[in-house]
């Protein structure tokens, strides 16, 4: 039939398939071979026009009947046809002019949803820098983003944090990676070829960032403890010497559950770390103690609650605060793994079992990829570090020849 306005507004909807499951039928004009209307059983009209592409038959939904007329969705489906006529293939025009006009914010969100293995407090860190640090680029098309635009960026963050400046273009270079592989063209070539990120080691613009060194020396170690006592939060108090004993990240003590202890094998798992291989520890006496004492009055699967929406303790800043106010030691809740790992090697731990111990893992290092580590091995070194943090706690400084100041 020929397709007009009188014959859009008398045809009804189908009725749905068995079981109540949607239905559309298509109706095809007579005049314009090609164009059509779809009808589905809810009553959605909209125009449709086919054609044999390439060999393959390809279909292209035009436009819903109200905002779009007979008149318009004709010349439409008129313009498409013409197009092909011409050897073009319009479909793949337009779904690559779509992909050319995808813009940063766009851009990251399908990074996002390619990267299942990002960690929560990771996609966090993303977005604050996509939210704050870039937010004037997020609705522009990332394609337009040049090197030009990427250095003067980089040098203005940098005026307020060099390393705040280096991770936001680390992940702006990871985005325009990713678009390099998925966005192609009508002909399947990537849209964009040059990752203008490159111009800060073209130009060796990146910032140098030292390495922080700070920690909790031997000779604090009893003013901070007592400091920590002094806490009303038990709970706040609890985790922050777990951190100093285990050496363990923040956020992977933080999301520590009742499951991941054994108090039979007397261990903590901790499954999802920063280099995906699971971390197990053995307990010593002190932690031991310290996770019988909680888990006595648990009321939540999370060994350290919180009434967060995320149900467990975030960072607990208020209380750092305190503390230090308190110890006269300033701290960070990173510089507790420093301490950590300071105390353990003045020990003298065995090279590979402190490794072990913190779950470093180093891919150039082929000796330690035959190594299978028995957690018994570990318990002699949990146990030695934290007598030595113990001893800290009781004295003015650590006793014996050790020292770590």
């Amino acid at each position: 039939m020929r397709i007009t306005k009188t014959v859009v507004d008398k045809l009804s909807a189908p009725p749905c398939k068995p079981g109540g499951k949607a239905n559309q039928v298509i109706f095809r004009d007579s005049t314009i071979t090609g164009f059509g209307l779809r009808i589905t059983s809810a009553g959605a009209k909209s125009f449709i026009v086919e054609k044999r592409i390439n060999g393959k038959s390809r279909r292209k939904t035009l436009g819903a009947y109200g905002p779009l007329t007979v008149e318009m969705a004709r010349k439409e489906a008129m313009k498409f046809l013409g197009s092909v006529a011409t050897g073009k293939d319009p479909i793949k025009e337009e779904k690559a002019n779509r992909v050319r006009a995808f813009t940063l914010k766009e851009t990251f969100e399908d990074y996002l949803l390619s990267r299942k293995d990002l960690k929560p407090y990771t996609i966090k860190d993303y977005t604050r820098s996509i939210d704050v640090s870039l937010s004037d680029w997020q609705n522009k098309p990332i394609a337009e983003i040049t090197k030009d635009m990427v250095e003067n960026r980089h040098r203005e963050l940098g005026f307020r944090s060099h390393a705040r400046a280096n991770n936001t273009m680390r992940l702006l270079r990871a985005l325009f990676n990713h678009a390099m592989v998925k966005f192609e063209d009508e002909n399947g070539q990537p849209i964009i070829t040059i990752n203008p990120v490159s111009r800060l080691s073209e130009t060796r613009a990146w910032y140098k960032v030292e390495r922080r060194q700070t920690l909790i020396k031997a000779s604090q170690l009893k003013d901070w403890y007592q400091g920590t006592m002094q806490l009303n939060q038990e709970t706040t108090r609890d985790y922050l010497h777990l951190l100093l004993f285990t050496g363990l990240r923040r956020s992977e003590a933080s999301r520590l559950a009742w499951s991941d202890i054994d108090f039979n094998e007397r261990t903590l798992t901790i499954p999802e770390t920063k280099n995906n291989q699971v971390h197990t520890l053995p307990l010593s006496d002190f932690l031991f103690d310290l996770l019988k004492r909680r888990a006595f009055n648990k009321s939540s699967p999370y060994v350290f609650p919180s009434d967060s929406e995320r149900g467990y303790l975030i960072e607990p800043k208020t209380a750092l605060k305190r503390v230090t106010e308190l110890s006269g030691v300033g701290f960070t809740l990173h510089d507790l793994r420093r301490t950590f790992i300071t105390i353990a090697e003045s020990l003298d731990i065995p090279g590979y079992a402190l490794k072990q111990l913190l779950n470093h893992k180093d891919p150039n290092d082929v000796t330690a990829g035959y190594i299978v580590f028995d957690i018994n091995r570990l318990r002699k070194p949990m146990e030695k570090i934290s007598t030595f943090i113990l001893s800290a706690f009781e004295t003015e400084a650590a006793q014996g020849d050790i020292a770590i100041d």
